[in-house]
């Protein structure tokens, strides 16, 4: 393991001004997305959408990185040419979602475990062979009554450092993911000690299994009220208490974090890295995104399945790619919006 190579790979992947864009949706959540634009969910009109995404023009001013799904690391442009590498010539680099889900924790109701590391190292090594250069793995955190159990994290936390140290192994980045679901009712500060508990024991797994931090990414979930909270916490508290969480937490070997969006709208998921960035904390490690839905929405909406759509929609996202960059340096203004 060359864990110089990997953490160059890492530090480009958090370069200040640029994030990450997640395109690496399951085919039971691109259908729900085309839904709800009214179109049919084939093959075809999923190589469709994810080529605009992956050949907007400039799109690397913004992006590192874009996470794909098994299918969008096969296929090919128009024109012939692999997705792996449109996205290298555009200075952006291919990553892969590896894991297989999460599945029902047996004997813990309610909670999930996800499942994927049988044959890992042999589909990893065919990635690499594909042009990925990181890998992502998302577990599931869920906060109810009761839950989350120290079961289910020490669980997550296993799997997700097992994978990673293959990852790492086969000269590939991992990005790890345990998500802490914005479901639910539960105030911040549920929020909070769920996360804290979860990434502790995170980095406690990674360790044991001699996991690289400075080749390594955290795609962390903000500290946030749930979605169905009576009262919400302010931009401001989430990011404090975010950072406070992750200073708490989170090693400062550790190469960068990124944050998922986790169901937030796409002027939230903004405006809360924007404050986090924007408070003057003094931090060990970049903060940026690795946004899914709050980045594509305004271009799955843009685009509605049409052709003609295309430029207009690749507009949407780089508009969203440019505010998220924006907010990588707390310089990000409503003002902006604008334009």
């Amino acid at each position: 393991m060359k864990t110089d190579k990997l953490a160059d790979t890492a530090q480009a992947m958090v370069a200040k001004g640029k994030g990450i864009l997640a395109i690496d949706e399951s085919s039971g959540t691109i259908q729900k997305r085309f839904e709800s634009i009214k179109v049919e969910c084939t093959e075809t009109t999923r190589r469709d959408y994810r080529d605009l995404l992956i050949t907007a023009p400039g799109i690397g001013r913004y992006i590192t990185g874009f996470i794909l799904f098994d299918e969008t690391l096969r296929q090919s442009t128009n024109k012939g040419v692999p997705f792996a590498k449109v996205l290298e010539q555009a200075g952006v680099m291919p990553g892969i979602k590896v894991d297989k889900g999460a599945k029902a924790l047996a004997g813990h109701r309610g909670e999930m475990v996800t499942e994927g590391l049988d044959g890992l190292r042999e589909r990893l090594a065919e990635y690499r062979k594909l042009g990925a250069r990181f890998c992502k793995w998302r577990s599931v955190i869920t906060i109810g009554s009761g839950i989350p159990s120290r079961s289910c994290i020490m669980a997550n936390a296993h799997g997700l450092a097992r994978y990673a140290a293959l990852c790492q192994e086969a000269g590939l980045v991992p990005m790890v993911e345990p998500e802490v679901l914005l479901d639910g009712n539960h105030s911040i500060e549920r929020c909070y000690e769920a996360s804290e508990a979860t990434l502790r024991a995170l980095f406690s797994e990674l360790y044991e299994q001699r996991v690289a931090l400075e080749g390594t990414i955290l795609k962390a979930s903000m500290v946030i009220s749930g979605n169905k909270a009576a009262k919400r916490a302010g931009v401001q508290e989430v990011a404090d208490r975010t950072v406070a969480c992750l200073k708490a937490t989170v090693p400062a070997a550790l190469a960068g974090v990124v944050f998922l969006s986790g169901g937030q709208s796409d002027l939230e998921a903004t405006q809360h890295l924007n404050a986090m960035n924007a408070s003057g904390h003094e931090l060990p490690w970049p903060l940026s995104f690795s946004y899914s839905r709050a980045l594509q929405a305004p271009a799955l909406k843009a685009w509605a399945g049409k052709e003609a759509n295309v430029k207009s929609a690749q507009a949407a996202l780089l508009h969203r790619a440019k505010m998220n960059g924006a907010a990588t340096r707390g310089k990000y203004t409503a003002e902006m919006e604008k334009s």
